[in-house]
């Protein structure tokens, strides 16, 4: 009988898991504090999404150019780049509560964020042994998991209670990532040989159907984690939430590789989530208007539905793309999530400053629930690629 050996033992998933604890620990302390240290600080609520898509825009702009830098780099020098970029900036945030200053410094952030996206989902596929690519994706889906439960409350915490010099320094955390750097490079093996003109495009548009289901789900997430906070500004509420959200996606994102791996794929898998994503959203809604303990149920809810298709359809992307794709496909998931992201924080805000946050909240989970056949096209497809 094989005896396999656990991946936490793998040099090469340490280094990642900790370069990504540390990395996402800055993206998540700042995703929902942000917007609500620009309103402390006098933006109008419906403008304070602004800060959120600033990241995110310059993020997706600069994932399209991360396979070629590395190409011409080395992987190495451009994911400490990265980290620098995204880590160097943070203590500056406590200079100006401006949204302006806000969104420049996290423009610069973005781009350090879109290398580390990338590049990671890119790391999580190539350190995995064969027949194990879901069990490493669900692992490093927990290395992102596990900062969104402790930091995306922690940084709402923080601005509420007027800690915001805190928040800055510890959003620099990206920067102890660059001690990590030469080990993960030094575990990896020969690297992936560059394909022929046309192969990373080819990639990418293989890419395309699970990238836009991710696309509905991180358009729910955006709105929830940008304007829950807002909408219920009682500290220890959003903060509960938040980490309830946070718990039950960190759970969903590690098992449901597993699963996958169990099941051959995601085609039962990835509907569900959607449908587990919808109900969530239509629960938290109802809690806007009833009461405190469904927007509990309905965020952790909700998160147990986002965290599962995260993972489920980063899996369906590279096995759409194949072993020679991985880099094009990382970039048009990551793409993806980060557009949905930010859409969710503008778009939706636009939306509940004229039907309300409970309407729009609704409005997005029938979005969802009309994704479920878009899901199962990908689950499917990816299973017979």
């Amino acid at each position: 009988m094989e005896v396999r050996v656990s991946l936490w033992r793998s040099r090469g998933m340490q280094a990642l898991i900790g370069v990504t604890v540390l990395g996402f620990a800055s993206y998540c302390l700042t995703l929902a504090s942000l917007p609500a240290y620009a309103v402390a600080g006098g933006a109008g609520e419906s403008t304070a999404g602004v800060v959120t898509a600033v990241f995110l825009v310059v993020t997706i702009a600069v994932q399209a150019t991360v396979p070629a830098l590395t190409a011409r780099f080395g992987l190495g020098p451009v994911l400490a780049g990265g980290l620098v970029a995204m880590g160097a900036p943070s203590p500056f945030y406590v200079l100006d509560d401006g949204v302006g200053w806000i969104a420049a410094l996290s423009a610069v952030r973005g781009a350090g964020f879109a290398v580390l996206t990338v590049l990671g989902a890119m790391l999580a596929a190539q350190v995995a042994p064969p027949g194990r690519r879901g069990e490493s994706i669900g692992l490093y889906g927990l290395a992102i998991a596990v900062p969104n439960l402790i930091a995306v409350p922690a940084g709402v915490a923080l601005v509420l209670d007027g800690h915001v010099g805190w928040l800055a320094w510890l959003s620099a955390s990206p920067l102890l990532g660059l001690l990590l750097v030469p080990m993960l490079v030094r575990s990896l093996g020969p690297q992936e040989p560059a394909g022929p003109a046309g192969t990373g495009r080819a990639a990418a548009r293989a890419a395309v159907v699970p990238s836009l289901v991710l696309f509905v789900v991180t358009m729910a997430g955006g709105g929830v984690v940008t304007f829950l906070p807002i909408e219920r500004p009682d500290g220890a509420l959003a903060t509960t939430a938040l980490l309830l959200f946070g718990i039950t996606g960190a759970v969903t994102r590690w098992r449901s590789g597993l699963m996958a791996d169990r099941l051959g794929g995601s085609r039962v898998l990835l509907p569900l989530a959607l449908g587990v994503s919808a109900v969530g959203l239509v629960v938290t809604a109802l809690g806007l208007v009833a009461g405190s303990a469904w927007i509990l149920a309905g965020a952790a809810v909700f998160g147990a539905g986002f965290g599962a298709a995260q993972n489920l359809t980063l899996l369906a992307a590279f096995a759409r793309a194949g072993a020679g794709g991985t880099t094009a496909a990382s970039a048009m998931w990551n793409a993806s999530f980060d557009a949905g992201t930010a859409t969710g924080a503008l778009g939706l805000g636009l939306a509940a400053a004229g039907i309300g946050l409970p309407w729009t909240y609704v409005l997005v989970a029938a979005v969802l629930v009309a994704s479920v056949p878009l899901a199962s096209a990908a689950a499917r497809s990816a299973v017979h690629s």
